[in-house]
């Protein structure tokens, strides 16, 4: 990522976009947030509770997926702005932990930024710090007209 690659977006304005293309995401409550945005990364926080748990008590993968695609579709809105239709194109996870109900922070970083493709590499920790599952999630930007 170049070190001149800027947000122009902010959490607080991410976190609005957010909230109006995909309103599901907060269907079940206000359990996720978009924490913070800088250059080149951005930090979402999942509160998980009893509706994000497999058998056996533990965050689910399909949760941690969700969470992993989240903070790379943020980081990329961050710095390209309002662009809903950008769309994942391959999101790779690997489950290094199980997780317990709590809050995973999921730090999104942009490895590379280009017309068409940004790659990003996503790490999530559980409240401990402990890094309970990694990423990687290149998206697709839309061709500007």
């Amino acid at each position: 990522m170049p070190a001149t690659a800027n947000p122009v977006m902010s959490a607080p304005e991410v976190s609005v976009y957010l909230d109006e293309v995909f309103p599901q995401i907060k269907a079940n409550g206000d359990d996720i947030a978009v924490l913070d945005v800088s250059s080149g990364s951005a930090l979402v926080r999942l509160n998980a509770d009893t509706k994000h748990l497999r058998p056996g008590g533990t965050v689910s993968g399909p949760t941690m997926f969700m969470l992993a695609d989240l903070a790379a579709y943020a980081v990329i809105l961050a710095h390209i702005g309002r662009v809903a239709l950008a769309v994942t194109t391959n999101l790779n996870i690997n489950f290094l932990m199980k997780p317990q109900p709590g809050p995973l922070d999921a730090t999104a970083v942009i490895l590379k930024l280009g017309k068409r493709l940004v790659v990003t590499d996503i790490s999530i920790r559980d409240s401990g710090g402990d890094l309970v599952a990694h990423a990687t999630a290149t998206y697709s930007i839309p061709p500007q007209n």
